[in-house]
């Protein structure tokens, strides 16, 4: 790689891992064990974290960077659900530094497809506690504790560390969560797994201190921001507003980004279910509509403001 060369709107593969339940196709991640690959340009062929070793601030923007390092910061996969996915739930940033020397995981959920039997099983339908979590994993009921609901398209939710969650019925499901590998099993609705379902999880006895046992509400904080476009004509970006990256994902037509920092740069085009990642080197940039009735997610890391921090 060539530290000279300007950087430029980055497309990415897919990796795709099949289990009983369904799919996880990783749009975006730099997990070690899961890492995606740059599609075109000069950086063909190179891993984010290769990216990110090499061109560190100028990928992600410098406040990001001095909070956060070397590691790409957010995750985007998409799940595709036909079964029953597994309940989960993951730790807060501030458990898996002191743990594990790693990022939490704070999530959201866009729903994209739903059947009419599909349900969201988010957090629990009243407090309880860790006695009663392992009896109904032990006995399959733990459904009976969470809260249900029937998701449609179009949906969004976010998930708080802490919170177990799971699914079942027909669904896909847009992610976009920190970039995390700490998933932490908590009941697979009884099921044998798969060979290497769960090869990576850590288990529930390991979670049962972090686990929120309170009545689910929804979340209002956030370390990342999801906004929806309703692309209609073309719009014009500066990285300088948030001194960072913006990683765009298409969810209906198609739409493409062009780099006005270079002359003549060329278009980088992306199609439902695909991604584009927007290099905070990029400071000026235009998303264009490719298609009648574009939809474009617009994602962004929250840096905190550490000025307005109490002084200990």
């Amino acid at each position: 790689m060539d530290e000279e060369r300007q950087l430029y709107p980055f497309r990415l593969c897919t990796i795709e891992d099949k289990y009983a339940w369904g799919s996880e196709e990783f749009k975006l991640a730099d997990l070690g064990y899961r890492d995606t690959l740059i599609r075109d340009g000069f950086l063909a062929g190179n891993s984010i974290s290769e990216v990110m070793d090499m061109y560190m601030d100028a990928v992600v923007g410098e406040k990001v960077f001095g909070w956060l390092g070397r590691q790409f910061p957010l995750q985007l996969k998409y799940l595709r659900i036909d079964g029953r996915y597994p309940f989960m739930v993951h730790p807060s940033d501030e458990v898996a530094s002191q743990r594990y020397d790693l990022l939490g995981k704070q999530k959201c959920w866009r729903v994209l497809e739903a059947s009419e039997d599909a349900r969201l099983y988010l957090g629990f339908r009243e407090d309880t506690d860790a006695a009663a979590l392992c009896d109904a994993c032990a006995a399959g009921t733990l459904t009976e504790l969470m809260n249900v609901v029937k998701p449609v398209p179009g949906d969004m939710f976010d998930i708080a560390p802490g919170t177990v969650h799971g699914a079942s019925g027909h669904l896909v499901i847009l992610e976009v969560s920190e970039s995390s590998a700490l998933d932490f099993l908590v009941w697979h609705w009884g099921d044998v797994a798969d060979p290497g379902q769960f090869e990576e999880s850590l288990d529930l006895v390991s979670a049962l201190d972090f686990i929120d046992y309170r009545k689910y509400t929804q979340p209002s904080d956030r370390v990342f921001s999801v906004d929806v476009l309703h692309l209609d004509e073309p719009l014009d970006f500066s990285s300088d507003r948030f001194d960072a990256f913006t990683l765009f994902s298409c969810l209906r037509g198609s739409a493409a980004v062009r780099d006005l920092g270079q002359e003549g740069g060329e278009a980088h085009v992306f199609h439902a279910g695909e991604a584009v990642l927007v290099p905070a080197d990029c400071t000026r940039y235009t998303l264009v509509p490719a298609a009648a009735d574009t939809i474009v997610l617009e994602i962004h890391a929250i840096v905190p403001d550490f000025s307005e921090l109490p002084m200990k």
